[in-house]
């Protein structure tokens, strides 16, 4: 038996919060016993739900918050309330109350500025990335920053690819990870040159730990030749909300083909178990949970809206995470290259 990992969740952020938080907590319990859980919120309405719960009491520990952070409150704004909000108190937590990573539906950029304010950087990482899963035809993409930072050097890229690389063999450590730069061309010559210049510390900075791949375009970031794909916050941000944009396009339009008439339907019926397939690989759930790299202490954001099985899942890449230690990876890929330019 396995020591449990200890998980504070801010229970208010995001839709129809808390209570796809703590059906969200019976899932994964139910998959996988080896939890225990900081809830950080109304204590009231929390307990209300653990008492109609009451399997899941003993997982789980409530600390009372005072406030709460709204979708679309600023940033600065909800860093002014302090350690009366629940989003505040869960990443403290990690500083207070032996809770080994945070995990919240809540707003992302306060995520990220309280993130900031509460454990600050690791040594040497200017920059913190928001770092997501895409689903590809061999396994799963780690890709970042998906909007953290909209303008970067080489050095942020640099650390990007070495964080980027650290997480994907924190999840799934049996790959091997290969780290690729978003570019318009996959020739040396291509791109602007903060790539070029980022491109040729990769190159000339080989890693035990991963593969750099070169460039990769963004049609070739679904078959999976490179798992670990590297950009800046402003164009990651496009190419994440074009895939799920794609995605829902694909998704819908089979639907509408296959209950036009009869025979589609038919035709539904004798491809129902490849079309389940196909749409579970695109589940968005499945995918949920992304992290931001470079804090002193592993940040989790779970879509808003996603329902209890999607928040399920972020507590997984929790679990992952955590057993995987990213932030041991992350230091050790850091110092790696840093030493070789020296």
């Amino acid at each position: 038996m396995t020591k449990p990992i200890t998980i504070a969740i801010d229970a208010m952020g995001g839709e129809d919060s808390p209570k796809k938080i703590i059906d969200g907590i019976e899932i994964a319990l139910n998959n996988n016993k080896e939890y225990f859980f900081q809830l950080y919120g109304n204590s009231i309405i929390l307990k209300e739900f653990l008492n109609k719960k009451k399997h899941l009491k003993s997982y789980c520990e409530v600390f009372d918050s005072k406030n709460s952070i709204a979708d679309d409150e600023s940033p600065l704004a909800a860093a002014k309330k302090g350690n009366s909000t629940s989003m505040w108190a869960a990443i403290e937590s990690q500083l207070k109350n032996d809770a080994q990573i945070t995990l919240s539906a809540g707003n992302t950029g306060a995520l990220l500025v309280i993130s900031r304010l509460v454990l600050k950087m690791l040594n040497g990482v200017d920059k913190p990335a928001l770092a997501g899963l895409w689903p590809n035809k061999k396994n799963v993409n780690v890709v970042l920053d998906l909007g953290a930072n909209i303008e970067c050097n080489e050095k942020h890229l640099t650390d990007f690819c070495n964080m980027g690389a650290a997480l994907y063999k924190s999840l799934f450590p049996e790959d091997v990870a290969k780290v690729g730069l978003l570019n318009v061309g996959s020739e040396e010559n291509k791109g602007n040159e903060i790539l070029k210049k980022t491109y040729s510390i990769l190159k000339e900075n080989s890693s035990n730990d991963y593969i750099f791949s070169g460039y990769i375009e963004g049609n070739e970031i679904m078959n999976g030749d490179m798992n670990v794909i590297v950009t800046d916050g402003f164009t990651g941000n496009i190419a994440l909300k074009t895939a799920e944009g794609t995605s829902r396009f694909l998704t819908t339009k089979l639907k509408e083909v296959f209950s036009n008439n009869i025979i589609a339907k038919l035709g539904m019926l004798l491809a129902y178990s490849p079309l389940k397939k196909f749409k579970e690989k695109l589940d968005p759930r499945k995918y949920n949970g992304a992290i931001f790299l470079g804090l002193n202490g592993p940040v989790v954001k779970s879509h808003g809206s996603t329902d209890a099985l999607g928040f399920s899942y972020s507590i997984e890449m929790c679990d992952k995470i955590i057993r995987g230690n990213l932030i041991n990876k992350i230091n050790k890929n850091l110092n790696s290259i840093d030493l070789k330019r020296t």
